[in-house]
């Protein structure tokens, strides 16, 4: 693998610890006291909207950088903001398992769109699989317990 498609530590770094919530929560969720199934759920979900809309502003970024923005480009940077939001909103007036089912959708969604993205740098691939992996595992896992409950 050359240098521009490794991504420095401290990249990574960053990345991963951005991803401990995801876990943290799924397993305080599966296998914590039922006390905590509130917060952990609350935090799953607020993280998943953060982190999606993070993803759809670096796209919108890695997009706006280019000499000539493309309006789809940019148009498709939004949908996971979009997205997110709504599922967060709609917090309290869904089932959890609806609510972590859309979630995993989105995440699969923005990996789709930023796969066939061009023009990205070429470490991000492998960084936006490990990341979008990590995340989708967890909802994941407690989407499994929300159907259970």
């Amino acid at each position: 693998m050359d240098d521009q498609a490794r991504a420095p530590v401290s990249l990574w770094t960053i990345a991963l610890l951005a991803l401990a919530p995801f876990p943290i929560a799924a397993i305080t969720y599966a296998w914590g006291p039922a006390i905590l199934y509130g917060t952990a759920m609350e935090v799953m979900l607020t993280w998943s909207s953060v982190v999606l809309a993070f993803l759809g502003g670096v796209r919108w970024g890695l997009e706006s950088a280019r000499p000539a923005p493309r309006f789809l480009r940019l148009l498709g940077s939004v949908l996971s903001p979009v997205a997110a939001w709504s599922l967060w909103l709609a917090r309290g007036n869904l089932p959890p398992a609806l609510l972590l089912g859309g979630f995993l959708a989105a995440f699969m969604l923005q990996w789709l769109f930023d796969h066939a993205a061009p023009d990205v740098p070429s470490r991000y691939p492998r960084l936006s699989t490990v990341l979008t992996a990590g995340a989708c595992i967890s909802l994941a896992m407690m989407l499994e317990q929300a159907i259970r409950m």
